[in-house]
């Protein structure tokens, strides 16, 4: 895929404890799943993190966030400045069952659009939704703005929604949208 993987992994995890990256699933740290996935859908895997050493190991590029203390969106501003290529793949770090047929459906919806991302029942996925370069700009006027709601400049770019109907054709139980934040989540999702 023509297109860069970008795995956020710089949250406090104050919930959790511990990072939740190297919460193990089945015997593999989630960060290590991750990696390992993107690198076989994508030729460029970058993990923004404000601990860099910490996935020294790993087989992606590490940056550090650009804009620091900025959230969620100074991360997804950082992998996208870094990228090489046009559109990115972007995730958070504690998705353990984060599905193939999933991204690769994302993907198969670019077109000409500068966001993909899913609108569940329960709101918009912007941790697991695809991202153009042509969204930096608007992302650095709210970093500098510090309005750091991720969809606050989607009235700005092009925008394709992808609605829970679709894709329930390939992730019927919506599994690849869970994410782990607190150790009640890893007793309902991982015990």
């Amino acid at each position: 895929m023509k297109a860069s993987g970008i795995i956020l992994s710089g949250g406090e995890s104050s919930r959790m404890g511990v990072n939740k990256a190297f919460i193990e699933v089945n015997g593999k740290r989630i960060i290590d799943a991750t990696v390992e996935l993107f690198g076989s859908l994508f030729p460029e895997v970058i993990i923004v993190t404000n601990t860099p050493l910490d996935y020294a190991h790993l087989n992606a590029r590490i940056a550090a966030d650009i804009i620091p203390q900025k959230g969620s969106l100074g991360g997804i501003y950082t992998g996208l400045f870094y990228s090489s290529h046009p559109h990115s793949m972007v995730v958070a770090c504690d998705i353990p069952f984060i599905r193939r047929e999933v991204i690769e459906y994302l993907v198969g919806k670019i077109d000409h659009h500068d966001v993909v991302i899913p609108h569940l029942s329960d709101g918009f996925h912007p941790l697991h939704a695809i991202y153009s370069r042509r969204c930096l700009p608007f992302m650095e006027r709210l970093i500098n703005e510090d309005n750091l709601k991720i969809i606050n400049f989607f009235k700005k770019v092009r925008v394709r929604e992808v609605k829970e109907k679709e894709l329930s054709r390939v992730d019927p139980d919506f599994r690849s949208f869970v994410n782990i934040n607190t150790p009640e989540d890893v007793r309902k999702y991982l015990g």
